[in-house]
């Protein structure tokens, strides 16, 4: 069961049952613990759950060690009332880790994702131009790039169509954002239109065809991925212009 628990489940399991069992370690200690030593200890469990980078989760873990600390391991033992002024003090310290530690870890987190993601962007990008570099006509690339677009914008299907020009679908455009008509769609707050939209296809100024690409429910592709799309529709662009390409012939990836 435990590896169908998400990180954020494990945080927050943790962040409940963490302070408790390690307070209940430490009663039969308290007597000949000072405050200051038993504070410590509770840190040590607030940075280890928060250093799971869960926010929230990092936040409960300090408010569970307040709770628990007031209750077994703060006189009068048993007795929930954190108005000391030095109860009070633990209890902000304690938020104040949960809250700094979760949000450094998160943000380490999200780092190491850019870092993986770019990687993987990279690797499509020099896995298609090599692909170009050793294929027998650019009908190869194209069908690859059909295949890589539909995963890389969470597309439900991608065909090709060359050198035609119909109706005013919305289009992906150069820079990663949307045109449709006069406006401009915010993909980065709505993700993809529902429609189905394009991706034109040039190199050195000469219009090849476009991608007609079919969105999947809810597909939310990042602007890094749009962008990535633009490099790869550049580069069947330069293969079809090398290939001298002049066929109506359509390609298709559902």
């Amino acid at each position: 069961m435990l590896r169908y628990l998400t990180r954020g489940q494990v945080a927050v399991g943790a962040a409940f049952a963490l302070p408790p069992a390690v307070c209940a370690v430490l009663v039969p200690f308290r007597a000949g613990l000072s405050d200051t030593n038993t504070v410590l200890v509770l840190v040590v469990a607030v940075v280890a759950v928060a250093a799971l980078g869960h926010r929230p989760a990092g936040v409960l873990t300090a408010l569970s060690a307040v709770v628990w600390f007031d209750l077994l391991l703060s006189r009068p033992y048993g007795q929930f009332g954190v108005v000391k002024p030095a109860a009070v003090i633990t209890a902000v310290l304690l938020l104040v880790v949960g809250i700094a530690v979760s949000g450094l870890a998160a943000r380490g987190r999200e780092l190491k994702m850019i870092a993986l993601t770019d990687d993987d962007y990279l690797a499509q990008i020099h896995h298609t131009a090599r692909l170009a570099g050793t294929s027998t006509g650019p009908h190869t690339v194209i069908d690859h790039v059909c295949r890589q677009l539909v995963g890389l914008l969470g597309l439900s299907g991608c065909r090709f169509e060359y050198g035609i020009l119909m109706g005013r679908p919305p289009r992906l455009e150069e820079d990663g954002s949307i045109a449709w008509g006069d406006r401009c769609w915010d993909a980065d707050r709505d993700g993809l239109p529902r429609e189905e939209l394009e991706l034109r296809v040039f190199h050195h100024g000469r219009f090849h065809g476009r991608f007609m690409l079919r969105p999947a429910p809810g597909a939310a592709p990042p602007l890094a991925a749009r962008l990535v799309a633009v490099t790869l529709a550049d580069q069947v662009g330069a293969e079809l212009d090398a290939a001298g390409t002049t066929t109506s012939r359509g390609s298709t990836r559902s």
